[in-house]
């Protein structure tokens, strides 16, 4: 599978993520005016968020109102469905996943 150069931005940036945390998973995501936000999971005793969670609140709350492309790294299962949920809402039909080598799955 060949990548944009864009989307293999977000990939190196949610490896890099997952690795500087050595967290289960490293997201990223793209909004429509091309700023990029990087995020891991969360896994506290009262909080549980996944990555991809925590990289579309933290676009979110920076004023984003629209997604171009959302990356997930894990070597893990895929995105769950409230991952899928929270990209289609912002205008992602489909989040690209890739290994922790940043390989892409999907």
């Amino acid at each position: 599978m060949t990548l944009d150069p864009e989307d293999n931005k977000l990939i190196t940036l949610a490896r890099a993520s997952r690795a500087r945390n050595g967290s289960a998973q490293g997201a990223a995501v793209r909004d429509e005016t091309g700023r990029t936000y990087a995020a891991t999971d969360v896994a506290l005793s009262a909080l549980r968020l996944s990555a991809v969670q925590v990289a579309v609140a933290t676009a979110v709350s920076s004023g984003a109102r629209a997604l171009e492309a959302v990356a997930l790294v894990t070597d893990g299962d895929g995105p769950s469905e409230d991952d899928g949920a929270v990209a289609a809402e912002l205008g992602v039909p489909a989040i690209l996943v890739a290994g922790p080598d940043g390989a892409p799955r999907s």
